[in-house]
């Protein structure tokens, strides 16, 4: 007789935008799944905003609506709390989901810096819960099948360089001043909301070895601000043990031209992955040399479709990392998660983007 799926409910933190497409993919009726969803429960800022969430979202289920967080992390019937919160508030939420002896999935940027970062894991190893950071790129099969071709099968021979641009216009001197978008202490800025997917390509691309055994690389950072606010930011990689380099930018001051939202050379052709944004890629096309020594041709190309909105990767993962009973993700170890929000750090200290946080 088969074993029963293993079953994760959920208790959801926030009913903003990103919670709303993460519920949306729970609910999806999906009978191939090798896990089982349940949405639990809800916490929004009043019961009016929660049933409206719910209802929206969650048409085939009934989750219990609170008009609080806490009230989520006190629900002795929650397997794991997903965290939806802007990233200025997720280290709090994470600390008071952990207290409560609760097993976590949390957005990204998993924090405002690697300081907060760190005491997030400290609280949870004492705790002995299971924390995640949900960078959903990572979970992609696409991801998990590029990054083959790369570093194992070689198809393009020794990867040497790779570049990514994240650009998505937003007029921030107009939104209202309430916006955090405009707000330091809120985070605003690029590199914490899109910067860190074109960070997480030059890893994915030029890092063999991550996450397991990471490395860092040097790094040669420059931001541009407006009115306070960081709008765009150019970042150079450098790993020093492979010689392999990587250029990133991200920005609101304009649209990504291209629909190209990563380009990985190597020394017998290039890759280029396809998509409406690096956090959507949805393609990926393989060039190799000619063999009369004359340009590229191309290889192969790999199409992906998305299921719902693309976040059943990450929440079925989760939830077989939790009945297994790990407490870190072999995806996004706790240590990868670090190393990014230092590397991060780095960049905005050589960009000159300094957040109240940092000094506290």
């Amino acid at each position: 007789m088969a074993s029963e799926k293993p079953t994760c409910r959920w208790g959801i933190v926030s009913t903003g935008f990103i919670a709303s497409w993460f519920v949306d993919d729970l609910a999806l009726d999906r009978p191939d799944a090798n896990v089982k969803h349940v949405i639990q429960c809800i916490g929004s800022s009043s019961l009016e905003k929660g049933e409206a969430f719910a209802a929206k979202h969650c048409p085939n289920s009934k989750p219990a609506i609170y008009s609080s967080y806490a009230e989520v992390y006190a629900d002795p019937d929650v397997d794991c709390v997903y965290i939806g919160t802007p990233h200025s508030f997720h280290k709090q939420n994470c600390l008071d989901a952990i207290a409560a002896g609760k097993n976590v999935l949390c957005e990204k940027a998993f924090t405002i810096n690697a300081r907060e970062a760190r005491e997030v894991f400290e609280a949870a190893a004492k705790k002995g819960v299971y924390v995640h950071e949900a960078m959903w790129l990572r979970h992609r099969p696409l991801v998990a099948d590029l990054t083959k071709l790369l570093h194992q099968d070689k198809v393009i021979g020794d990867v040497f360089r790779m570049s990514s641009d994240f650009g998505f216009y937003m007029d921030i001197a107009g939104l209202p001043e309430t916006s955090r978008l405009k707000d330091p202490k809120l985070g605003a800025g690029t590199l914490l909301d899109i910067g860190v997917y074109s960070l997480t390509w030059a890893i994915l691309a030029l890092d063999p070895d991550s996450p397991k055994n990471s490395q860092t690389p040097k790094l040669l950072a420059a931001q541009t601000q407006k009115n306070g606010v960081e709008v765009l930011s150019s970042v150079i990689l450098h790993y020093p043990s492979s010689g392999r380099q990587g250029m990133i930018t991200s920005t609101t001051l304009s649209d990504a031209p291209s629909d190209v939202v990563c380009r990985i050379l190597g020394t017998e052709g290039y890759i280029d992955v396809t998509g409406l944004a690096p956090s959507h890629p949805a393609s990926f096309t393989v060039y190799t040399k000619k063999k009369d020594g004359g340009g590229f041709e191309e290889a192969s190309r790999s199409n992906y479709t998305d299921i719902g909105h693309g976040f059943v990767h990450e929440a079925d993962d989760t939830a077989l990392d939790i009945a297994a009973g790990r407490k870190e993700s072999p995806i996004m170890p706790w240590k990868e998660t670090i190393r990014v929000m230092e590397m991060m750090d780095e960049i905005r200290k050589q960009g000159g983007t300094k957040y109240p946080q940092d000094d506290e």
